[in-house]
């Protein structure tokens, strides 16, 4: 009778492994979706003047996804929720002067990463 117990509480214990494991990893998962990254700058003139009211795009590289946001009164700009397995380019543009492209590689580790974008004269 003894060994009926044993072996009964050996299979309760081996039941709820089974079904509390998946529950392990699915937490395991949502941690490591709080590893995103962002990035925000300043958006200026070529004398380094911040302007309000460019339009910052950035673009995921893997899927040519495009975000945009307009800089701020003080011409900042930010973008969360950035996968760090991703390359983005970033790209200001502003009444016909644009800034050069710049790249948040998929390589550089800051959680919160910064890149400033200057507008060059319009042409």
């Amino acid at each position: 009778m003894r060994r009926m117990w044993l072996a009964l509480a050996m299979v309760v214990a081996a039941v709820l492994l089974l079904v509390c494991a998946p529950a392990g990893f699915a937490q395991n998962k949502k941690k490591g979706d709080a590893q995103n990254r962002s990035v925000q700058g300043v958006v200026t003139t070529a004398d380094d003047q911040p302007v309000t009211g460019a339009v910052v795009q950035l673009k995921n590289t893997k899927s040519l996804q495009i975000r945009s946001f307009i800089a701020k009164e003080d011409g900042t700009y930010y973008f969360h929720g950035l996968s760090p397995d991703v390359d983005y380019e970033l790209k200001a543009d502003y009444q016909g002067a644009s800034s050069g492209t710049k790249t948040l590689s998929s390589f550089d580790s800051r959680k919160d990463a910064t890149i400033n974008l200057k507008l060059n004269p319009k042409k």
